[in-house]
C-alpha cells in the first residue's frame, strides 16, 4: 500500500485541511474475475464525515479525477473510488466474457464498496470510526454517470421500451451526475444502438436528489443530438433535481478528469474551480438539509456580474 498526505488550499472557498490517500484497497469481489481495487482520500481530521462514491469515466481508474476528489476531501468528505473493469489499467480484452456486461459489473463495485465499509474503514490509519454512514452519495462521470444514475433509480429499458432491473441503492442519499448520458433509441447513433444497448436508459423512477452537470458545447459521437442530450437526466427524471448548464464546456467539463489530461479540449481552471464549490455546496446540503451551502452557492453564480453557468432547479410535486 501507499499512503500520502497532501495539503490542498483554494482562496476562494473555506479553509481546507490536510487529506490521507490510500490505494490500493483490496476488497472480495466473488463473480467478478478479480478483486475490486479502490482508493481512499479523507481529511485527516474531522468526525461525522460524509461520504462519495465516485464512478469514473470510461478506461479511467481510482487514481483518475483528482481535481475533483481532492477538493471533496480537503472540505471534508471521505471519496471511494473503484476502479472498473474497463480500466485501461486492466487492459480487459474486446472478447472477455464480461464485456457485455461491464456496465453491470460498474453498479456492482459501487455496491461492493458500501457493503465493504468496514475494511475500508480499517483500511486507512486513523480513519476508523470517523464515517457517517447515513449521509452517503454517489457521483461520476461520462459512463461513471450512468453508472451513478442507476444507482439513484434509473434503469436500462428493455428493448420494447419497458423498465430494466431495479438496480438503486437506498443506501445513497444523493447523486451528482457529470457529462451524463441522456435517452437511448433514435437519438442514438447507428453504432451506438449496434455495439451499446445498455445505453437506453429510462430515468422515470429516478428519485433521489440529484445534479445534473452539463455542458453547452458537449457534442457525443454516440448521439445525434446536440449538447442537450446530457441534460434528460434533469428533464425526465421527477423529484428534487438540480440542473447546472456550464458556458463553453465540452465533455470534460473545463479538465475534471485530472490536472494535466491530454484529452482535455475545453481547459478551464476557473470552470473547474466552480464545479468543485458547486458540487461540493449541493452535496452538503443534500446531505443535510440544515445546510445552507447550495442555495448559497446558487445565489453567489445568479448574482455574477459575468457567470460560468447557470443553475435550475424542480422539487417534488
Amino acid at each position: 500500500m501507499s499512503e500520502s498526505a497532501m495539503v490542498l488550499t483554494d482562496a476562494a472557498t473555506s479553509a481546507s485541511t490536510p487529506v490521507v490517500s490510500m490505494k490500493p484497497v483490496v476488497l472480495s469481489a466473488p463473480g467478478r474475475g478479480e478483486d475490486l481495487q479502490v482508493r481512499v482520500s479523507a481529511p485527516a481530521t474531522g468526525n461525522e464525515l460524509p461520504i462519495i462514491v465516485f464512478s469514473h469515466g470510461f478506461g479511467w481508474s481510482m487514481d483518475g479525477y483528482s481535481p475533483l476528489v481532492d477538493f471533496w476531501a480537503s472540505h471534508g468528505f471521505v471519496v471511494i473510488q473503484p476502479t472498473h473493469l474497463d480500466s485501461r489499467t486492466l487492459n480487459l480484452p474486446p472478447d472477455d466474457p464480461r464485456t457485455p456486461l461491464i456496465w453491470r459489473f460498474r453498479v456492482e463495485d459501487m455496491k461492493r464498496v458500501l457493503d465493504q465499509l468496514d475494511l475500508v474503514e480499517d483500511s486507512v490509519p486513523g480513519l476508523g470510526g470517523r464515517l457517517d454512514r447515513t449521509r452517503i452519495a454517489a457521483a461520476g462521470h461520462s459512463w461513471g454517470a450512468q453508472t451513478t444514475s442507476m444507482l439513484l433509480g434509473a434503469r436500462v429499458l428493455d428493448p420494447d421500451g419497458g423498465a430494466g432491473e431495479d438496480m438503486s441503492d437506498p443506501r445513497i442519499k444523493a447523486g451528482v451526475l457529470l457529462a451524463a448520458p441522456g435517452r437511448g433509441g433514435d437519438d442514438l447513433t447507428p453504432f451506438a444502438v449496434e455495439h451499446l444497448p445498455f445505453m437506453n436508459p429510462g430515468f422515470a423512477d429516478m428519485t433521489s436528489p440529484t445534479l445534473v452537470v452539463a455542458g453547452d458545447r458537449d457534442q457525443s459521437h454516440l448521439s445525434v443530438r446536440g449538447p442537450d442530450w446530457f441534460t434528460d437526466p434533469y428533464f425526465l427524471s421527477p423529484g428534487d433535481k438540480s440542473l447546472l448548464t456550464l458556458f463553453g464546456a465540452e465533455h470534460s467539463l473545463g479538465g475534471i478528469p485530472g490536472y494535466t489530461v491530454t484529452e482535455t479540449t475545453d481547459e478551464s481552471p476557473e470552470r473547474i474551480a466552480l464545479i468543485q464549490r458547486l458540487t461540493s455546496a449541493y452535496l452538503r446540503s443534500a446531505l443535510d438539509p440544515q445546510d445552507p451551502s447550495w442555495s448559497a452557492a446558487s445565489t453567489e453564480l445568479t448574482q455574477s456580474a459575468d457567470p460560468l453557468g447557470r443553475i435550475e432547479s424542480k422539487r417534488s410535486s
